[in-house]
């Protein structure tokens, strides 16, 4: 007798037959992919194209429609059906294939936490006017002092869970403007997110924004389809701000210990110089922060009667 958990190989081809048709009967120009003018002998999406639709390898994806792989995570699962423009019927007959397949449903990874300690905070003030600030793993803004949000020119346009290092290189209108280098910046950010791509491939924090940008930015696309995962940012970077003039500022970053790959940037100029006195001036003009307040565990005194 097989093993209670022993996957099933039928199971598995189901699966495979399944995310084939579906495969097959989705259109490029459904998700929006640029088709070009020649002939394409395969129908609807390739393999490949919905791999990096849904954010994960294409050796993966051939597993599965093979049905050699019959584990997939739910996270992995929802890229797909996200991929596929699935409805919730089909998203749900998906999930019910792939338990199936594996005989159980295994737990999706955690999202990394967004928390900032205190203690961060307190560093990021202290830096001023540096502007300096706290990304997460796949770039999203965490934390800032007033020069490090206003940087950035425009993020602050963005709703701050929506604050997102690629997502404004990729699909803010001022990026372009800002770094007359930006080929370079986006070619690293997409390796760096590569990179992360092959340690934690079915990451929802990852394949959530992979996902969008695909779908958003040819640019990105075709970026990702190189499948670069080492990019070297230069120590230097010049912006072309649109209030305080071009100004040239050195760059460092640093994983914060203790935490699920937080890491700080900051920016530096050297005292007296023009581009130093750029840093004193968006300090002063960006918005200023509340005042941070510690927590406090008092509690409320009692009622002595």
């Amino acid at each position: 007798m097989a093993p209670e958990h022993t996957p099933s190989d039928s199971a598995g081809l189901e699966l495979g037959r399944f995310l084939r048709a579906r495969r097959t009967q989705t259109g490029p120009d459904q998700v929006g992919l640029t088709v070009g003018t020649g002939l394409r002998r395969t129908p609807g999406l390739r393999r490949e194209e919905l791999a990096t639709l849904a954010g994960i390898s294409i050796d993966y994806y051939v597993r599965l429609e093979r049905g050699k792989e019959t584990r997939p995570s739910p996270s992995v699962l929802d890229g797909l059906a996200r991929a596929l423009r699935l409805d919730d019927q089909e998203h749900q007959h998906l999930r019910e294939l792939a338990a199936r397949a594996a005989r159980y449903a295994p737990e999706p990874p955690a999202a990394p936490s967004r928390t900032i300690r205190p203690h961060v905070k307190l560093l990021l003030e202290a830096m001023r006017p540096n502007p300096a600030y706290v990304v997460s793993r796949s770039f999203d803004f965490l934390a800032w002092n007033p020069g490090g949000l206003a940087l950035y020119a425009g993020l602050d346009d963005w709703p701050a869970k929506q604050r997102n290092l690629a997502r404004y290189l990729f699909l803010h209108p001022a990026a372009r403007d800002l770094f007359p280098a930006w080929e370079s910046q986006v070619r690293a950010c997409v390796a760096r997110l590569r990179a992360l791509a092959g340690t934690a491939p079915d990451a929802p924090d990852l394949t959530q924004l992979v996902g969008e940008l695909l779908l958003k930015s040819p640019d990105f696309a075709k970026l990702w389809e190189r499948y670069e995962v080492t990019g070297r940012k230069p120590a230097d970077k010049t912006f072309h701000h649109p209030h305080v003039g071009t100004i040239t500022l050195t760059a460092q970053s640093m994983e914060l210990e203790g935490t699920p790959g937080q890491r700080l940037g900051v920016y530096v100029a050297h005292p007296g110089t023009p581009d130093h006195d750029a840093l004193l001036l968006l300090d002063m003009t960006a918005p200023q922060p509340a005042p941070y307040r510690p927590a406090t565990n008092l509690r409320e005194p009692r009622d002595k009667r």
